[in-house]
């Protein structure tokens, strides 16, 4: 599956959210990481992340889609996190 995760955490969670996620997806911007996870992984990163955060002060939203055969990226501005091309 494809994920894309934004998180909107006190600033003294930032660091730990961030590196959590990174552990299971690639950063792309601020409070934006995305990619193809496991559904175990999945499962995992959300229990790490639950330890992390407080629930009456944060937010973490996982948006989750099944294939990228659809999804189209369009970027305005700078591409914060420039993804190298594999061929």
């Amino acid at each position: 599956m494809y994920i894309i995760m934004v998180y909107d955490v006190n600033q003294k969670r930032v660091n730990k959210v961030l590196n959590t996620a990174r552990k299971y997806l690639e950063w792309i911007q601020n409070s934006v990481l995305e990619g193809e996870i496991t559904e175990a992984k999945f499962e995992r990163l959300k229990r790490e992340i639950e330890l992390i955060i407080n629930e009456e002060e944060d937010s973490v939203i996982f948006y989750i889609m099944r294939t990228t055969k659809y999804s189209e990226r369009q970027i305005l501005g700078i591409e914060k996190n420039k993804r190298e091309q594999i061929l």
